[in-house]
């Protein structure tokens, strides 16, 4: 089924349902049985608001077989340098240490520091805590932010092999100076070794198809449909496939208002160019609702219709 994977990533724009979507997928694995684990990455978070307090950065036991997890990126960031500093501590000289820490203070401060402490928590999330799911859930922040974090395994990777090549030529050099039995361990060297490791194995499982699936969330709107256009080409480019698409919020058809009724034409426009556009891609509709989705309540109302959509777009 479209989202029968032991891996979920719900991408798309601001506002159009991902963490509905996500917990809607999390509450029916959960129901049929399987331990789930549903992660927030979006700094705001929104699972809280259906699922009761979640917060501290570990998993809360909402329900029966469902546990939630909010990854709050300022902790993470903090435990990141703490863990830095740790390795640091082994490795610099006493008289060096103080500074060396200063330093990583300050990197702690600059542009995409938490982004780099976010991987650090996926990566530990999808290589050791989820041995104890069957399924793992990931509801994103919007699609900029996500694109990012799926695509810095790879980056990532690409930057440690670089700071390696150069760790080896200095052992290659010294080797020349001293004579190979007097070059001494390099602690370093296997820290960045362990570290591209665990980059190259959770890029190789994003680019798994048959565990990973990651699903856009759009509403039948222009600006949606443009943006989940060019997120889905440049997670190609990443060789990252989407598995399949979530429209959210399709009016119900039956309507004699004229206001309801132009809606509802423009609606089938933006549909027809989602039909168009994304002819390859799997895809479940969901219907608007007359309420807010903001509690299990409201997650209970809809998952009936949530599964026989889903049921219907794996037989297509």
């Amino acid at each position: 089924m479209l989202l029968d994977r032991p891996v979920l990533f719900f991408a798309g724009k601001g506002g159009v349902g991902k963490t509905t979507c996500a917990a809607l997928t999390a509450l029916a694995a959960a129901r049929a049985g399987e331990r789930t684990l549903l992660v927030s990455t979006d700094p705001a978070h929104n699972l809280g608001d259906l699922f009761g307090p979640v917060a501290g950065g570990v998993a809360h036991e909402v329900s029966a077989r469902l546990d939630v997890l909010e990854i709050d990126p300022v902790a993470e960031t903090r435990r990141y340098l703490d863990e830095v500093k740790g390795n640091m501590r082994r490795l610099v000289s006493s008289t060096l240490l103080a500074e060396a820490e200063r330093q990583v203070d300050l990197a702690g401060r600059a542009p995409g520091a938490e982004e780099s402490a976010l991987l650090e928590r996926m990566v530990g999330v999808l290589l050791d805590e989820r041995v104890r799911y069957r399924r793992v859930i990931f509801d994103t922040a919007p699609t900029g932010h996500t694109l990012r974090l799926l695509t810095m395994p790879s980056l990532m990777g690409a930057w440690v092999d670089g700071l390696l090549r150069r760790r080896a030529a200095h052992h290659d050099a010294r080797a020349g100076w001293l004579g190979a039995p007097e070059v001494p361990e390099d602690p370093v060297f296997e820290l960045l070794h362990r570290r591209r490791l665990r980059l190259e194995q959770t890029r190789s499982l994003l680019a798994d198809r048959a565990v990973t699936g990651l699903v856009f969330v759009l509403v039948p709107e222009a600006l949606p449909i443009a943006e989940t256009r060019r997120g889905i080409d440049e997670l190609a480019d990443h060789g990252l496939a989407v598995a399949g698409l979530v429209v959210n919020r399709v009016m119900p058809t039956a309507t004699s208002d004229p206001f309801y009724a132009e809606r509802k034409r423009r609606e089938r426009e933006y549909l027809a160019r989602i039909d168009a556009m994304f002819a390859d891609l799997p895809r479940i509709d969901l219907p608007l609702l007359a309420g807010d989705v903001d509690s299990v309540a409201a997650l209970e109302q809809l998952l009936p219709a949530f599964i026989e959509a889903e049921a219907q777009a794996s037989a297509r």
